[in-house]
């Protein structure tokens, strides 16, 4: 009897991980993020929003809200690259080039997100 309780709860814990890790979200500065500042990007549950839209010259600041270390790192390798941030701490990087920029964790493949930088 106790080893299906057992079973059952490791069962519920991980499919709330899974789905706590495969949400995404979307922000721009026309109305998502921080309430305080839109262009300020969470990274939170093994997760960045999914699109984040910014102005072009705008400062974007990701915070690392996880018990790790990740990265924000462009796809192109050279467009942005914040090393490790720990817990708690921030990288921040002003869009002066429009366009589609995507990028991930270094860490953890599946942290994939785009940031679009319009006029």
């Amino acid at each position: 009897m106790k080893t299906k309780y057992f079973a059952i709860f490791i069962a519920t814990g991980l499919s709330i991980a899974f789905f706590s890790c495969s949400k995404s979200k979307t922000y721009s500065t026309g109305g998502g993020g921080n309430n305080n500042n839109p262009n300020s990007i969470a990274i939170s549950g093994m997760a960045f929003p999914a699109t984040t839209t910014v102005k072009v010259g705008s400062t974007v600041t990701w915070t690392n809200n996880d018990p790790m270390a990740h990265t924000v790192t462009s796809d192109d390798g050279v467009s942005f690259n914040s090393g490790s941030i720990e817990y708690g701490k921030s990288f921040s990087y002003t869009a002066n080039t429009v366009g589609s920029f995507a990028y991930h964790c270094n860490f953890h493949a599946t942290m994939k997100a785009t940031l679009v930088v319009t006029q």
